[in-house]
Order: C-alpha cells, then structure tokens, then sequence
C-alpha cells in the first residue's frame, strides 16, 4: 500500500494553537463583560490644585464620556436590549468629590512607610463591626419578598426586598466558583482588617420551597436558577458614586510609562481629602493583589492597549459613599478564579503593588504576622468557617491554592521590608 504523503504544515495549524491559547483570557474578558458596571456619564472629582496626582484636571482630561470607549470589555460585548443599570450595592450618581477633612498634621507619612495616625483617623469608617452582624444575622433570618431584575449585574442577578424591609443583591455565579471567589475574598479583608470597606455578604441556599425562598417562588422560575445552588446576598448602598484613579494609577500610567511609585517625598503638598482617599487605595491595591483579583483597576491596565484614555474613566467595582469612603464591591474574581489566570493578569497586578510604598500600619503589621506564622489559608479558614454557615457548601480553597495565597503575603511583606529599606536611605 501507498503510504499518504502528508502535506507541508502551512500557517494556520500555528494560527489555531494561538487562537486556542487566547481563548481562555477572552472567555474570562467575555464573563467579566456580562457582570461589567455600567459607566456612568460622570463629573470628575471636585476641583482642588492641579498637580502629577491628578485630582485638578478639568473633566476633559480626567474623565472620558462613557458612550465612546472602546475598552476590550466594549469589543466583546454582546449586543443586549438594554444595559443594565449599575446596582449591586448602590445607585451611580456623579462622581462626587470626598467630603473636606479636618486633618492638620504637619506629615502624613511617619517612619518612611506608614499613613500618619491623624489621617487614618480621618478615613470614613466604612461598614462596621456590629453594623455588618446585625445586617448579616437579619437578612439570614429575613424571608425575600421580591426578585428584581436590573440593578445588580449580570442577568442571573436580582435585587431582592428582604422581609424586613432592607434589600439585597444577590449573585448567581456563572460557576459556582465564583460565589466561593465573593465569600473567601469578604472574609480575607476580615483576616487583614480591610472588611470595614467591603459590603456585608453572606451565603444562601436556593430552596423554591424553603421558607426564605417561598414568597418568590413564581420568579425563581423565570430566573433559571438551580435547586439548591449557593448564593450571596450582599448588603444594597444607596447614592454610591463612580471612582476615577488619582495618579500614579490614572492619566499617568498610559502611554508606555511605568507606574510611579506612591511614596512620602510627594505627599506632603496634597490636601487632606485626598490624602484620605490615598490611604483607602493603598489597602485597595494591596488587598487586589492578595486575591488576585484582576476586575478592577487591572481590568483598565489591560485596556490601555486599545484605549489610551480608559484610566480616565470609572474604575470597574470601585464606588465611593457620601462620606467619602470607599467601597470594595463585586469580588468574585478573587483568590478561586484569579489563582487559575495568574499568568494572564500578574503582569498587571504586580507593578501595581510595586506602585505603593506606603501602607497603613495595620494592614502591614498583619500582613507580617501571617508572613511569620506561615498561617494565610488557616487564619481565613478558621474565620470562614466560623463566621459563615454554609460553608461546607461551597468549601475552602484548594492546597495548590492555599499555598499561593500565602507566597502573594510573603510577597507583600518582602515589598513592604523593601520599601522601609528604600525609606531609609532617602
């Protein structure tokens, strides 16, 4: 028999390896869209003095129309009927500017690498201890009333009116793993001592005849969700605003240059309220890179190579209550979902860390006990575990993930013993 000669491989196997290679960041990008906020047409901070920092821009500079940008988000969208209004925790409003500060300290950096004292006491206080149990021990206990669409997300989300009159967004993952991503990311800002800035979430179990779920039962008909499938009810804020990024992580980090690092020597000259809002991304991007949590400020990085101006715009599951705290919402793509696309999204997360060489104490000196101790996944298992009851449900993260939750700490805390080193030779 003849033997059939194969033909010379051309271009397009290589072509399809490629395309293969790239679907699993455009599937993530695809995901991430149907949840993405929708950008509102909002006014830039208020006026201060213009400076590298960003805040006195005029609205042309700092914030794009939200109609025109071409972020990969945007290239991938589905044509729907409408978009959705942005929810989850609260109604977009205008990007309103942090209320003024009574700070007076003649420093805002004390031993090199620490906010100040006086201006941590500035910075709003966010969801409270006993605010967030009491929230969390009701809306357990609350029966849901009503389902809504819009207002929370993705479609396979609802608003839900609480029985005791409260309402709640509560998220259908797309995988189950998500909703795992949203409650272990909740309770690790516990373990840090960064939970005052995200909403209380709790977990919950879809039963159509359970007696939470049974006011609803026609709706959770039309939403397709499944018998017994977790999921998160998260506390709804009312007139949350739209977040732009001060520099280094706005204007400034287009156009090939590299992020500046965020140290003291340039602090001193800024006003109080923005020195508040400061320390709050600080712990923000810090707590993102601990989860890897690539839908947030790294989501516009990665957009920068279509559109030169998206850090101009609002950051993606970034809002701003009227007391000028902020607010750490929708972290789905944390530490289970982010673990798995670390290769994709490092690039990005990392030169933000390296961007920060200022830290709030706290958050700092726990980091360092968890390097010490070797103790991350056992500390937010032990925490998880005793702060939310089902749990079991959707279980804890693997060993494989386990152990990088602990190499991004001592990463953190090798940053932050480099930062004091470069501290002290200013």
């Amino acid at each position: 028999m003849k033997r059939v000669r194969r033909s010379a491989r051309g271009p397009l196997p290589a072509l399809g390896l490629l395309l293969l290679g790239a679907l699993p960041g455009l599937w993530t990008v695809l995901l991430r869209r149907e949840a993405a906020p929708e950008e509102p047409g909002a006014e830039p901070p208020g006026e201060a003095p213009p400076g590298r920092w960003g805040w006195g821009r005029s609205p042309a500079e700092r914030v794009e129309p939200g109609g025109g940008q071409k972020t990969f988000r945007a290239l991938l969208a589905v044509p729907s009927a409408g978009r959705e209004e942005r929810g989850g925790e609260g109604r977009i409003g205008a990007t309103a500017s942090p209320p003024p500060s009574s700070f007076s300290s003649s420093s805002p950096v004390e031993r090199g690498i620490f906010w100040s004292r006086d201006l941590e006491e500035q910075v709003p206080p966010g969801f409270g201890a006993e605010e967030a149990a009491a929230w969390l021990s009701a809306a357990r206990a609350a029966r849901v009333a009503s389902l809504e669409r819009g207002g929370c997300g993705r479609s396979s989300n609802r608003l839900a009116r609480l029985s005791d009159g409260s309402r709640a967004c509560v998220r259908y993952g797309i995988n189950p793993e998500q909703i795992q991503g949203e409650a272990l990311s909740y309770h690790l800002a516990g373990v840090l001592g960064m939970q005052e800035r995200l909403p209380p979430m709790a977990l919950a179990l879809v039963e159509a005849r359970g007696r939470q779920w049974e006011p609803v039962r026609e709706e959770l008909r039309g939403s397709h969700w499944a018998e017994g499938a977790v999921v998160s009810l998260t506390r709804w804020v009312d007139n949350l605003t739209a977040v732009v990024a001060p520099a280094p992580w706005g204007g400034e980090a287009g156009g090939g240059r590299r992020l500046q690092p965020l140290s003291a020597r340039e602090l001193g000259a800024l006003p109080p309220s923005q020195l508040v809002e400061l320390v709050q991304w600080s712990d923000l991007i810090l707590f993102d890179y601990l989860t890897a949590n690539f839908d947030r400020l790294v989501s516009n990085l990665f957009s920068l190579q279509w559109d030169p101006r998206v850090m101009r715009r609002a950051t993606s599951n970034l809002l701003r209550a009227p007391d000028g705290g902020l607010v750490f919402m929708d972290n789905e793509a944390g530490l289970v979902h982010g673990y798995r696309l670390l290769a994709m999204w490092d690039p990005y997360n990392e030169p933000l860390l390296r961007s920060v060489c200022v830290f709030r104490e706290g958050t700092a000196r726990r980091v360092a006990e968890l390097h010490r101790r070797r103790s991350a996944a056992a500390e937010l298992r032990r925490r998880y575990r005793a702060r939310e009851p089902l749990w079991a449900r959707l279980g804890f993260l693997s060993e494989r993930q386990a152990e990088l939750l602990q190499a991004r700490v001592d990463f953190v805390h090798r940053h932050i013993a480099h930062c004091r080193a470069q501290a002290a030779v200013r």
